[in-house]
This record gives structure tokens, sequence and C-alpha cells, in this order.
């Protein structure tokens, strides 16, 4: 299916007449949610003989991408649920049905958020500050603070890790697990009210002590960078379904400060349009020019991930310039789009306004601009020397 069948003007229409007010009451986007859910939106990697769309991380980005020019906060809420489903689908192009359940949940109708961020800890999925304590029947016990935890008033699975520091000899080792809503030991806290990316209500989650049955473990790695199959499909599926998403604000926001162009008139000028302005036009070519770079990208790397394509050590570095070089265009064209449509856009509901807003989130989100270009170096040049 392609997105416009599976995001029909119609829907899109209606999920945009909404973002505002999700926005501006900072409320989460129940009847969005409702309706993607009816219309199979959260099945897009669930194979066809389950009863979903049976997409690949290409397709489900330009899904995403499309979606995302009408509601980013919606986009990037939903992006967690199927970065789970993304990696189960990742995993099992490659032989590896370890998450086979994810899928076959989701195909039910659960919901899965992602419960891996943590304040302060810079290396992201390499380590851990929650604590994992082994039990006696297999399973695990967390403790810790998890961050940014999207979709937290309707997930119905959360996907946390934490480290068990005592295991391989007191090197430590990285537990990956999942909770039900029901699971007791958690706790949601009320302390979403952010500048953009409102409707997200990506609230805090503590763990206080929260069991994980052994059935519901399903990976245990070692502290550090290491090749395990699932640290590439979490990194391709979070990085490309985020650059997805930012594309999406980025195309919106172009095409809103063109349209706004086209209406201003000149006082000065007899009430020519501003679409006439040299300057006005430089600077929608800029914006439209920085998109055009990014589409092609876009593409290219999420149609790799499904090819099964080899990249080796290039890999990672692909997977982190896509996903700032997305949040910094996007940034880079609302900035523009701002300024070719005047005064109006800085009034507060402005959908411009919002836009700049929500752009903003995106230097948040691993991989930042210092770890990225990091990333990169150490592909092309080497680590530094100590």
């Amino acid at each position: 299916m392609t997105p416009e069948e599976l995001l029909p003007d119609e829907l899109l229409e209606r999920i945009r007449g909404r973002a505002a007010a999700y926005d501006r009451d900072n409320a989460f986007f129940h009847e969005d949610l409702q309706e993607l859910a009816a219309a199979g939106y959260l099945k897009l990697f669930v194979p066809t003989s389950d009863g979903g769309g049976g997409l690949g991380l290409e397709a489900a980005a330009q899904c995403q991408r499309r979606l995302a020019t009408a509601a980013p906060a919606t986009a990037l809420a939903v992006n967690m649920h199927l970065v789970w489903t993304g990696v189960a689908h990742v995993l099992a192009a490659r032989g590896d049905h370890s998450l086979a359940f994810v899928l076959e949940e989701a195909a039910q109708g659960e919901v899965f958020a992602f419960g891996n961020s943590e304040a302060g800890n810079d290396s992201v999925l390499f380590d851990s500050r929650t604590a994992a304590m082994p039990e006696q029947d297999g399973g695990y016990s967390f403790t810790g603070t998890k961050i940014f935890t999207s979709l937290s008033p309707a997930w119905t699975r959360l996907g946390i890790f934490g480290k068990d520091p005592d295991a391989r000899n007191g090197a430590g080792e990285l537990v990956h697990g999942f909770i039900s809503r029901e699971t007791p030991g958690y706790r949601i806290l009320d302390d979403w009210d952010t500048l953009g990316m409102r409707a997200s209500q990506s609230a805090t989650t503590v763990l206080d002590g929260v069991t994980v049955p052994a059935n519901r473990i399903f990976r245990k790695l070692p502290v550090g960078p290491n090749a395990d199959p699932l640290i590439f499909a979490i990194f391709a599926c979070f990085e490309s379904l985020l650059a997805a998403v930012y594309t999406g604000l980025g195309e919106r926001a172009l095409a809103v400060g063109v349209e706004t162009v086209k209406r201003r008139t000149s006082f000065k000028n007899g009430g020519r349009s501003y679409a006439q302005d040299p300057d006005i036009r430089r600077k929608v070519a800029d914006a439209a020019m920085a998109m055009d770079n990014l589409y092609p990208q876009l593409r290219s790397v999420t149609a790799d991930v499904d090819a099964l394509a080899d990249h080796g050590a290039q890999w990672f570095p692909k997977l982190v310039g896509l996903k700032v070089n997305a949040t910094e265009t996007a940034r880079r064209v609302v900035d523009l789009a701002i300024r070719v449509s005047g005064g109006s856009s800085y009034f507060r509901g402005s959908e411009l306004e919002r836009l700049y807003r929500d752009v903003l989130a995106g230097m948040f989100h691993p991989s930042d601009d210092e770890s990225a270009h990091n990333t990169v170096a150490n592909a092309w040049l080497g680590p530094l020397e100590d």
C-alpha cells in the first residue's frame, strides 16, 4: 500500500485539524491514535498474512513523512511504536526471530513504546544507569528512571533496558525486556510541559523494581559497542524514522511558506505579490533546494536497510548522518519559511509558530550533533589517538 492509501487526504486533514488544539492544551492525541489504529497504520510492519501492511523501512518512512506534514508531534510519538515493530521486522529479515512476538502482538492491537532514554546517559544503548538485578526464576528487577517515554498515556507494552553490574565477571551486562501496562512497579510522572512536540506526551517513567519475567527478556549484551544485530536494527529504525518525521515537518513548512508568500502583498509596490520579490524568491528557492537534497537520502538509506546492503563500518555514519541532516535541514527550512511569511507567523497559534517550536526537538534526539560527527569522523579517520 502507498502512503496515500494508508493516509488518505481526508484522514490527513482531520489529523491536521486537531494538531493545534493538542498543542495548545498540552493534550495527548487520543483521537489521532484511534483513527490511525482503525486504519491499520500501527501495523505497517506486520506481515500481510497477519493482517498488516507488510511494509519495509523505506515505505514506512514515507508514511511517517506524510503523517508529519499534518501533525509532527503525532508522527513523532507513533514513531516509538513503529521503531519496535520495525526492529522486529529488520531482525526477521536477517534471520533473527527473537522479537517475533512484537509483530504478533502488534497484529492484535498492542501499542509499543520505547523506554530506553535516560538523563545523563550519553552512552545511549551501550550502557545504562538503570539497575537490572537478576531474580531466581530468570527474570530481572529494574530500578531507574526513563525519560522521553512517548505514548505515555497509551502504550500497552514498554521496552526497557538496564545493567546487571555483577554479570560477566563484574564487567556488567545490558538486559533488554518488555513490561506490560498491567505490570506493577512503575510510575508515569505528569511532567510533560515542553516548548514543542507537546502532543507526544513523552513523560518520565520511573521504574521502582519493576519485574520483567524470563519469557519477556529478549537480549543480554556486553556493556559497550558491539555488533549484535539488535543494535543495528534499533539504530536503523530509530534514526531513519526520526529523519522521516523531520523531513515531513520541513516539507510542510515549505508548503505553508509558499502559500503565505503568494497571499502577501506589498503596500510599497502597489499591492504586488511578494512572490515577485527577488529576495523572497531566493529564500524560497534555498528552502526548496535544501529539501530536494534530503528526500533522496531518506529513500536511499532506508532502501538499503530493506535490501540487506552491506555498508560495513559505514552503516552507522550513514544512519546518524541522515538523522542530523533531516533535523538540521528541517530547522533551516522552517526558519526560511518564517522569514518569508512575515510577522503573522510569530503569533501564538499560527502553524509556522508551532512548527518552529516542534522542529527544535530534533537537536535532542539521539544521535545528537556532537555524537554524530564523532561517529562519522571515526569511520573515515579512525579513533582519536591517546
